[in-house]
């Protein structure tokens, strides 16, 4: 039966957004929305039974379809299959269960919407590419599912193209996204080049048997981690994302907030053994990560924008996850992805209704009051922020970041033989980030849900994009009980799933860090309350909007740099390219040369006609010398005659 169901999770998805495509303007908005859900819909309940059949099975085993061998040369196969073990099993629920969920609300969403055909065939091809990208058992495979859910990004961010800021925002994420996919490919043709296959299983053995040298396998560690960075929107990379937010909001719930962005995350804990191999890389990882969820959450802290808010929002929260890969804990970066996939598709959803019936109105200074308006919306809304930020014990997003914060606290990084580097300032940063998070997430909901009215709200939310925010909430409020620390009642059902017999726990795990996790976002609620939600609110906009102010909010200081290092430099030398400057001083330098040329040709004829006068006179004259001695005169003669005898007899006197 997994034969049938594996490569059924792709085809569905696959031949609706196909039948979408090829039937557009022939189905009405209505039938359009119905078969994407449809195909995405059997893609989940797919996914639900070979889920089941894949827990019930041996605890070690995987299923496994190879659909038809790809390349077959020297040194080296690629085939077309699909694996689905327990690692691709989570990421496969995620993205069918939470995608069928978007698609639902953008049916609603997109209704009136004259180029929906052609939104919900990008969608479900986006689903197809990104269940080909889960299941691929060849990293070649997988970067086919890499490339297509780029293309996909691309074509949905920039899917109101009239606007040129959204095309401009859609090539943005397409180049930077490129950057990141030309070095995973490097990764990938090393590891084939060493290992001589692309397949995953065969490649991880190869590096735990020690067939690659410690060099190799940083460098293909290092490759990949630059493709994961570009694709997750982290530092130096995450400028794409927030421009991304230019696409319909269903976009950003599905692609940059639930799928395409955390594609990187899963890359490497799918290649978890290879970069365990890896200690200088994972370090890095470990770095960047930590600075990303810190400037992630201080920049969303200055955001005025509802949307780009959650975007930061979700660069802040992809930090987590690569903070806790790099310390070697894959599992608690899985689960912080399931459960961010739950409550950031449910910030986004309710953001786009709250926008919609707002008058599109995006600027949260402008809203204010909306929950007697949107009393639905704002206790969704709050559902999501308060599983964001992590409130203890009753969202799901505190027992994924406490599983992230107990794996940072207990690594230590063996960088060499006798140099380690404890996590302990890693553990700090991401609490002051848990902190952060909770401030500048309650500032959008007071501001935008409470206090003095702002934007008037019109409408009301159809029941069709109401029930994907009701199943949303109860997954972000319940979806993470689990997993939960040993202080609390001990429950380690994730871990245990992903490794089955040896569950990540910590039993020595003090009391005070599980406090001090619960108390930074607790922390976080009680500022912003003081400074925004109190009926007299301390202050409404961030003072100082000038300085470093300015482009943090404006989210334009990381182009600045990249205009600066890498644009200006490009224009510089294609402008040298245009004005054809080596090929005028390849000409010029012909021209010198053949007027020197010309000028020695010139100095040697003269020279030549010079030296042959002079020799013709002196010719002459040498031909007119003898004359002088034969003129007849005897006298002459004689004398010299003479003088010659004298001449002689001298010469001989004196020898």
């Amino acid at each position: 039966m997994a034969e049938i169901l594996l490569p059924l999770l792709v085809l569905c998805p696959l031949a609706a957004s196909l039948l979408v495509f090829l039937s557009a303007g022939r189905m009405g908005a209505r039938a359009i929305g119905t078969v994407a859900c449809a195909g995405v819909g059997i893609s989940a309940v797919a996914s639900i039974i070979l889920s089941v059949m894949l827990l019930s099975g041996p605890v070690a085993g995987g299923l496994q379809v190879t659909l038809w061998p790809w390349m077959r040369v020297a040194g080296l196969s690629a085939d077309i299959a699909f694996t689905l073990d327990r690692i691709s099993m989570v990421m496969v629920l995620v993205v069918t269960i939470v995608g069928l969920l978007i698609h639902v609300y953008a049916a609603g969403y997109m209704r009136d919407d004259p180029g929906i055909a052609r939104f919900f065939g990008c969608m479900t091809l986006f689903v197809a590419a990104m269940l080909v990208l889960v299941l691929a058992s060849d990293l070649l495979c997988l970067f086919i599912g890499w490339e297509g859910v780029g293309l996909c990004s691309y074509l949905l961010i920039g899917f109101w193209y009239d606007d040129p800021a959204n095309t401009a925002a859609a090539r943005k994420a397409f180049y930077m996204t490129r950057m990141g996919d030309v070095a995973l490919l490097c990764g990938l043709l090393l590891l084939a080049c060493a290992t001589g296959s692309l397949r995953i299983g065969t490649v991880l053995a190869s590096v735990a048997d020690g067939r690659l040298p410690a060099s190799g396998v940083n460098v293909a560690a290092a490759f990949i981690l630059v493709g994961a960075l570009a694709k997750s929107a982290q530092i130096p990379f995450q400028a794409w994302l927030p421009d991304a937010m230019a696409g319909p909001t269903p976009t950003s719930a599905l692609i940059h907030a639930a799928t395409m962005v955390a594609a990187g995350v899963y890359l490497i804990a799918r290649v978890h053994d290879l970069f365990a191999m890896a200690a200088p890389v994972m370090a890095l990882t470990a770095v960047l990560g930590a600075l990303t969820l810190l400037m992630g959450a201080c920049t969303a802290l200055v955001q005025s924008d509802l949307k780009r808010i959650l975007a930061w929002s979700t660069i802040s929260q992809l930090g987590y996850m690569f903070l806790v890969l790099g310390c070697g804990v894959w599992q608690a970066a899985l689960f912080h992805l399931m459960t961010h996939a739950f409550f950031k598709a449910l910030l986004f959803l309710t953001a786009g209704a709250v926008i919609m019936r707002a008058g599109h109105e995006q600027d949260i200074f402008r809203l204010g009051g909306l929950r007697r308006a949107m009393p639905g919306l704002t206790a969704a809304f709050v559902a999501g922020a308060s599983a964001l930020a992590g409130l203890p014990l009753v969202t799901a997003g505190f027992y994924s970041k406490e599983m992230i914060l107990s794996g940072v606290w207990h690594v230590h990084f063996g960088l060499a033989r006798e140099w380690t580097l404890s996590g302990h300032p890693l553990w700090g940063i991401a609490l002051l980030g848990a902190f952060l998070t909770a401030l500048y997430i309650f500032r959008c909901v007071f501001i935008v849900f409470c206090g003095k009215a702002g934007t008037r709200a019109a409408g009301r939310t159809s029941r069709l994009m109401g029930i994907p925010l009701v199943c949303l909430s109860v997954l972000s409020l319940f979806g993470g009980v689990i997993e939960m620390p040993d202080t609390l009642p001990s429950l380690h059902l994730f871990s245990a799933l992903l490794n089955p017999g040896t569950p990540l726990s910590h039993a020595d795990e003090p009391v005070w860090l599980v406090l001090a996790g619960a108390l930074a976002p607790l922390a976080g609620l009680g500022v912003a309350w003081v400074l925004w939600g109190r009926p007299s609110p301390v202050m409404r906009e961030i003072p100082g909007q000038a300085g470093v102010i300015r482009p943090a909010r404006t989210g334009r200081g990381m182009d600045v740099l990249y205009d600066r290092v890498f644009v200006q430099p490009f224009r510089l030398l294609a402008w040298l390219t245009r004005l054809d400057i080596p090929g005028h001083a390849i000409t010029g330098t012909g021209r010198l040369t053949r007027a020197a040329n010309a000028g020695i040709l010139g100095a040697r004829a003269g020279l030549l006609e010079m030296l042959a006068i002079r020799a013709t006179g002196t010719a002459r004259w040498a031909g007119h010398l003898p004359g002088l001695f034969q003129n007849g005169r005897v006298r002459w003669y004689a004398a010299w005659i003479a003088g010659g005898l004298c001449a002689g007899l001298a010469m001989a006197v004196l020898s």
